[in-house]
């Protein structure tokens, strides 16, 4: 039922106002008091959050809802309502037909494997705790979240960080999703804020949802041909955060991910960085030198929070654009992200010159559409267990080859299989990355 980042699909088939109402049952029932509801811009997000809010109320939970609010802003009023869980109506970066749910604790940390396996449990076998007649759960509209949200974000900041933020100059895309805390936050230290798509519409006409290189054409010419300092870009729910520097280049997401881990390292005098099995070697070279060492975790922002939960891990990351800091909350925030880029062009350097200082690999991603992702990943996942030694099944199966990796692994949220291939030449990166999506098209024949 959960994916690697919540349940989510077509509303209609795999999302329906049942579903819903049975994860707000299933939620209460697992004994949660008091429920923090909150949804992106999709239109479908009105009758599922409804249909979740039932669920919660039906089973004598309180109901705080939130309303239209970014993923962050949810996960973060959970504690500072004294809330017990929260749900999230997003499907994220997916397309506008699509949409999901995602459940968070108040520590800010999506709902681990145990509880998600409760949860599914739950569902599974309706076996809900219904409320006496008399002892249903409340409904009530929340505070202004988003104005808390930004206040939280704005304390994380150094008096001689923000004092260099004054004046620097950001364009912020918001996607038309809800991430409208991102420009609140950067206008408080005397940033000069242009927005784009700022209006949220959940069919999403200014751009599709996942911020990429090739989805952010408008961001990245209104930062070339202005004197913008940098651009940022956030996805549907604003729970991902991708940069565009100050020439119009987008950053590469393992490299910001390689500029936050090495920044948090060189803070922490050392320390790990936790970041699934599909991230670039530069990230591990970007923190060697200042005491760190990257742990590898499965794909998904709610396996990075797990590993974000050790003392010794001082960021979490993964090359989708979901960046942690376990000491402020353990959701990925983008809005938290982008302030925290931005105090990072302020004092350190131009984001071009960053970048430039990063050393980075041939690196390739590809996804195949398969119908049963299942069986061909387990035919594939043969294969290469049969014809390589050094084989890892942490998240699919990632082989280490004299030149470089791959990684074979299903989508936990589409139905496809995803290809990730880094070599020592580009040459060498194209062979294993062909190699395998040869193997996933032989598997589906």
């Amino acid at each position: 039922m959960f994916g690697t980042s919540g349940i989510r699909g077509p509303v209609g088939e795999t999302v329906t106002a049942d579903l819903a109402l049975n994860v707000g049952r299933a939620v209460a029932t697992d004994g949660a008091e008091t429920i923090v509801i909150g949804r992106d811009a999709r239109d479908s997000g009105r009758f599922l959050a409804d249909a979740a809010a039932a669920g919660c109320c039906e089973c004598g939970a309180d109901v705080i809802d939130l309303g239209m609010a970014a993923t962050p802003t949810v996960a973060r009023s959970i504690a500072r309502l004294n809330a017990d869980a929260g749900i999230v109506v997003t499907a994220s970066h997916n397309p506008p037909a699509d949409n999901g749910l995602k459940l968070w604790t108040p520590s800010g940390q999506a709902f681990d494997t145990d509880r998600r396996e409760r949860i599914t449990e739950l569902i599974e076998t309706e076996a809900f705790a219904f409320a006496a007649w008399d002892e249903s759960g409340a409904r009530h509209a929340g505070d202004n979240a988003e104005r808390a949200h930004k206040r939280a974000i704005v304390e994380t900041v150094g008096d001689e960080m923000a004092a260099a933020m004054d004046g620097l100059e950001v364009v912020v895309d918001v996607g038309n999703g809800v991430g409208s805390v991102t420009a609140a936050a950067l206008g408080e230290f005397g940033v000069d804020v242009t927005t784009l798509n700022a209006q949220p519409d959940g069919s999403f006409p200014g751009r599709p949802s996942e911020p990429t290189a090739e989805t952010l054409t408008a961001l990245c010419g209104h930062v070339e041909s202005s004197d913008a300092d940098l651009g940022i870009a956030h996805d549907g729910d604003a729970d991902r955060m991708v940069a565009v520097d100050e020439t119009g280049e987008f950053v590469p997401k393992d490299v910001l991910l390689a500029l936050f881990s090495r920044q948090a390292v060189v803070r922490a005098d050392g320390g790990v960085v936790a970041a699934p099995v599909d991230t670039s070697q530069c990230v591990d070279d970007a923190i060697a030198d200042h005491g760190g060492r990257v742990t590898r975790t499965k794909v998904g922002d709610v396996f990075v929070a797990e590993a974000a939960t050790r003392d010794v891990v001082v960021f979490g990351g993964e090359p989708s654009g979901a960046w942690i800091w376990p000491e402020e909350t353990l959701c990925p925030d983008g809005s938290l992200a982008a302030v925290k880029l931005a105090a990072m062009v302020a004092t350190e350097d131009s984001l071009a010159a960053q970048v430039d200082g990063i050393d980075t690999y041939p690196i390739r991603r590809e996804s195949v559409d398969v119908d049963n992702k299942r069986a061909v990943m387990e035919r594939v996942a043969d294969g290469l267990k049969a014809d390589y030694d050094d084989v890892t099944t942490v998240d699919g199966v990632r082989v280490g080859t004299a030149t470089g990796w791959v990684l074979v692994r299903p989508s936990g949220t589409q139905p496809l299989i995803r290809v990730t291939a880094e070599a020592d030449t580009d040459d060498a990166a194209d062979r294993l990355a062909a190699d395998a999506v040869e193997r996933i098209e032989a598997a589906r024949a």
